[in-house]
């Protein structure tokens, strides 16, 4: 099984939650969108543990079976489709997750998240 994480599975992984914590370890690999791995960034800049949040973070993706999905070209057919298909659902979901519903589907892995808006999208595997 491939899992990729989306910022709040991350955030809950950090902090040993278990619904995150057991799809990890059952894992295969795991992936960390470019823009999961942005946003966390973003948050500790934000907060008042940077640095230990970015020591953490850097081991976690120093782990053997962890990588980070950037977008190339293929990526961006698929956040196209998946935002045509959105767009006549009448059904948007922010545009950062749209992206990592988009370098989730290319890596055919389940999504590991806590945001219900990403089931409007049958095309994604989301963990449950």
């Amino acid at each position: 099984m491939k899992v990729a994480l989306e910022t709040n599975a991350y955030v809950a992984l950090a902090r040993g939650e278990t619904w995150a914590l057991e799809p990890v370890r059952r894992s295969e690999s795991v992936f960390l969108p470019v823009v999961t791995l942005a946003e966390l960034r973003a948050g500790f800049l934000c907060g008042k543990k940077t640095e230990n949040n970015e020591k953490n973070l850097t081991s976690f993706l120093n782990t053997p079976r962890v990588a980070v999905s950037e977008v190339n070209e293929e990526t961006t057919h698929i956040y196209a489709r998946l935002f045509t298909f959105l767009r006549q659902q009448g059904k948007p979901i922010p545009t950062n997750d749209l992206w990592i519903a988009a370098l989730t589907v290319q890596e055919n892995a389940q999504l590991l998240t806590m945001d219900q808006h990403f089931d409007y999208l049958p095309q994604l595997s989301i963990y449950k």
